[in-house]
Order: C-alpha cells, then sequence, then structure tokens
C-alpha cells in the first residue's frame, strides 16, 4: 500500500493518501510504420499529420459540411452536456473535503401534559404548561479526511472528466470521417449515373440506328431487340442510383442536425469524385498513442480506476471528523439574542469500520479487478490503433493498384467498343459485337469510378487511423 505520508503536525492538516499512485503507463512504439509501396501516385512521408485533413481533397463543398458538422451535430453536443456533467460530479465529489456549515431558526408553541412525563418532575412555582420556543442555530462539520478517501475520489473525478474530453475528441474524429466518407460516397454515385447516362445516350444512339438500318432493309429484328433489350437494362438501373443518392443526402443531413432533403438541392449538381493528394503525411510513430482520442481515453478511464482503488483502500481507514454547533434558545423572542440565551457544542468524531460483512473487501477486490481490466484495455487499444493505421495505409496502397488497373482496361474497351462500332457499320460484323463491347466497357467505366472512389474511402480510413482532424472541434467545446 503506497502512500505519501507526512509529519504527525502536517497529518493532521493533509493527511496521508493511502493506495497506488497513478504513472503513465510506457507505450512501446515501432520505429516506423513498416515497408511502403513507392509505385503509386499518392505517397507516404513521415511528417506532421494534417489535421484538416478534408482540405486535401480540393473540395469546397465538403470542407464547408465538416466546419458545418463541427458546430451543429448533436453526438458532439451530447458529448459536450457530458463533460459539462462530468465537471460538475467532481464540484459535488470535492465538496465532501471542505467544510459544511449550515444555519436554521425554529419556532414552536408547545404544552406539557399533567399526567405525561412532566408529572415526574416538580415544577417550578408559577411555571406555565403551554408555553412559546425560539431557536436559532449554527452548526458545521468538517471531515478531516486524514487517510485521502476523499482526495481519491476527486483524482478519479478528474480522470473522468479527461475520458469525457477525449471521447468527445474521439467522436468529432468518427463523425468528420462518416461524413466524408458519406460524403464521398454521394459523389461516387452520381458519377455511376453520369456513366450510365452516357451509356444509355450512346445505346438510345444507336438504337435509332437500328431502327433505320431496319427500315432500310439492312438490320434484322433480331438486332432491334437487341438495341432496345440494351438500352433498356442500362436504364433500368438509374432509379436504383438513384434512390441510394436520396438515402445519403439525408444521412449527410443528419450528422448536421438538418431535416430530411435539406440539403438535397445544395448537393445536386454532381461536381465529380475529389482528387487524392500526391503525399499522404502520417506523422512520427512514436505519436500516434498520444495522437490518438481512444487511446488516450483508455489510459484516463486507468487513472479512473486506479484513484477509484485508492477510495476502496481509504475506506478500511478511521473518519475523523470536526462538528459543532452554535445558536440561541430562549422562552421569550426578547431575550433570544441575551448571552444567557446561547449554547453550543464542539468536538471531534471518529467512525471506525470494525465489521462490515466483507463489504469493503469485496468492493476492494472489485476496484482492482476494474484497474487490472483498464490496463488491458489501454492494451488493447494501443494495438488497435497500430492494427488500423496499417491496414490503412496498405489499403490505400492496394487501392490506387486496383484503380491503375481498372484505367488501363476501360481504356481497352474503349478501343474495343470504337473498333466493333466501326466494323458493325461497316456491315463486318453483327450488332451482337457492339452490344458486348459496350457492356463490357460499361462494366469497366463502373469499375473505375469505384475504384477511384475507393482509393479515396481508404484515404478517409487511414486519416480516421492517425488520429487526427479531432481539434477542428476545440473551437466548439464546452
Amino acid at each position: 500500500m503506497k502512500g505519501k505520508c507526512l509529519t504527525l503536525a502536517v497529518l493532521l492538516l493533509a493527511g496521508c493518501t493511502v493506495g497506488p499512485n497513478f504513472t503513465r503507463p510506457e507505450i512501446a512504439t515501432p520505429g516506423d510504420f513498416g515497408r511502403t509501396p513507392t509505385d503509386v501516385a499518392s505517397r507516404f512521408a513521415t511528417r506532421e499529420i494534417d489535421t484538416r485533413w478534408w482540405d486535401s481533397f480540393h473540395d469546397a463543398e465538403l470542407s464547408s459540411l465538416v466546419v458545418r458538422l463541427a458546430k451543429q451535430n448533436l453526438d458532439l453536443q451530447q458529448a459536450a452536456e457530458r463533460i459539462t456533467e462530468a465537471r460538475s460530479e467532481r464540484q459535488v465529489v470535492a465538496s465532501q473535503g471542505l467544510p459544511r456549515l449550515n444555519g436554521g431558526a425554529q419556532y414552536q408553541r408547545q404544552r406539557e401534559s399533567k399526567n405525561g412525563t412532566a408529572s415526574l418532575v416538580e415544577p417550578a412555582p408559577g411555571a406555565p404548561l403551554e408555553f412559546n420556543v425560539f431557536r436559532t442555530m449554527a452548526s458545521m462539520n468538517w471531515e478531516l479526511d486524514l487517510f485521502g478517501r476523499v482526495r481519491r475520489a476527486v483524482e478519479a473525478a478528474d480522470a473522468d472528466t479527461e475520458a469525457m474530453v477525449e471521447a468527445r475528441r474521439g467522436l468529432a474524429l468518427s463523425a468528420i470521417g462518416d461524413l466524408a466518407q458519406t460524403y464521398l460516397q454521394l459523389r461516387t454515385l452520381q458519377a455511376r449515373q453520369a456513366v450510365l447516362e452516357r451509356n444509355l445516350a450512346l445505346a438510345s444512339r444507336r438504337r435509332a440506328l437500328v431502327r433505320d438500318r431496319f427500315a432500310n432493309g439492312v438490320a434484322t429484328t433480331l438486332e432491334v431487340a437487341q438495341a432496345d433489350a440494351q438500352t433498356l437494362v442500362i436504364a433500368q438501373d438509374l432509379p436504383t442510383l438513384r434512390a441510394q443518392q436520396a438515402r445519403l443526402v439525408n444521412a449527410l443531413g443528419l450528422l448536421l442536425a438538418e431535416p430530411p432533403r435539406t440539403l438535397a438541392a445544395e448537393l445536386a449538381n454532381p461536381v465529380g469524385l475529389p482528387s487524392t493528394p500526391p503525399i499522404v503525411p502520417v506523422g512520427p510513430p512514436a505519436d500516434l498513442a498520444r495522437r490518438r482520442p481512444d487511446v488516450r481515453e483508455a489510459e484516463a478511464r486507468l487513472h479512473v480506476a486506479t484513484a477509484q482503488t485508492g477510495v476502496a483502500i481509504a475506506n478500511f481507514y478511521p473518519d475523523i471528523s470536526i462538528g459543532g454547533n452554535f445558536g440561541f434558545e430562549s422562552l421569550h423572542i426578547g431575550s433570544l439574542f441575551d448571552a444567557d440565551s446561547r449554547d453550543f457544542m464542539i468536538g471531534p468524531s471518529l467512525d471506525v469500520p470494525i465489521f462490515q460483512g466483507g463489504r469493503l473487501k469485496g468492493t476492494l477486490r472489485l476496484r482492482q479487478a476494474q484497474q487490472r481490466e483498464a490496463a488491458l484495455q489501454l492494451r488493447k487499444v494501443v494495438l488497435q490503433a497500430w492494427r488500423e493505421v496499417d491496414d490503412g495505409m496498405v489499403g490505400y496502397a492496394e487501392a490506387q493498384h486496383r484503380r491503375d488497373d481498372a484505367l488501363a482496361a476501360r481504356d481497352a474497351n474503349r478501343r474495343a467498343l470504337t473498333a466493333a462500332d466501326q466494323q458493325y457499320r461497316e456491315g463486318v460484323t453483327s450488332l451482337l459485337d457492339v452490344v458486348n463491347a459496350q457492356e463490357n466497357l460499361l462494366r469497366s467505366e463502373d469499375t473505375v469510378t469505384q475504384s477511384q472512389a475507393d482509393v479515396a474511402l481508404r484515404l478517409v480510413d487511414l486519416y480516421r487511423a492517425l488520429g487526427g482532424g479531432w481539434q477542428l472541434a476545440e473551437n466548439q467545446r464546452p
């Protein structure tokens, strides 16, 4: 049982704080983030991370939405209230270690029963059985906290407040990431819709061409049916894309605490997918654990559990309080404040836990187990942080590889469609070859759009894992 005990004179004033003292745990970090690919357009650099990483997409609408989210998001506002609650709770806990002073006044009209206890005492001559009693009083009590029970409780409350602050930062990081990914998904659907509409326009022109050829006796009814079917197959995906876009617009509105469809007009104009930066700063590896809000929250939770263990240990020691009261009592209001009407009491009181039925021991074992659990949770959160960063870096690099392959496949399918269309016009090949070529191009263009979006989405995952961005919400903290 560890604590800082002072001399007897100081002990009477400050006491000795029993229980374990919290020390910030040493968190082992690797020297680097591992080998990173160099054959991609956007690479990693060990620089200080960008705490406004959404600006690196160079999308003014996205940046505007993020700023508004920091002010309007309801989850962040709720988290701010939880911080206020924790600070108020800390004030309540701290008050237990301060003197308490109460005052009051009382008036009573009394009558003694002739047949009651008053009959056992001979009253003074002329003393009435019915009379008034006037009282004023002030009482004081001060728990000396010689063994630090209150101080440990205040320490736990301070750490709990710190945990709430870090939890709000983690919420801010998560909310910004959710908004960025939802926004990117919306722009992806709009880009996919644009691809479909381009291919639909191309198929419609080809259907018109086939109908002209059929009218001139060159094309067959099979070719007309094939052209009609291709147009309808392309068009049937548009309602699904529009419905998905409406859901994402409402999801963005919810993040900004806006009613459904509020952002529909603002986001209706497709602007394409935002670009990714050529360099992604990932920061020094040693800074990751101290930058991530979830790691810092887990550390604060460990501090809370350690301080609560100290409270449980202090409960085994006596509670010493100094109490007293001072007041006036009189049967007549006119003499209430006379010197002879005063009364007082002052003195220490000692409360020693002798037998508690195992409550104190059980509480101590509970707090110690919670402390060990909090330490394990901190280790887990740190490992999870490293895993997320490593997964994010690998995912971002490989997403770029997939995008590059998709771009190459799209270019090849464009050349194939151009050749098939030209050969069909020359009568060298059938319309089926053109239909197949256009279907392949449509799939490859859609794959390109989704792979480009995946690059941006994986970058958001990486930024979230690196733990930057919550600083924006600090301007709106309580």
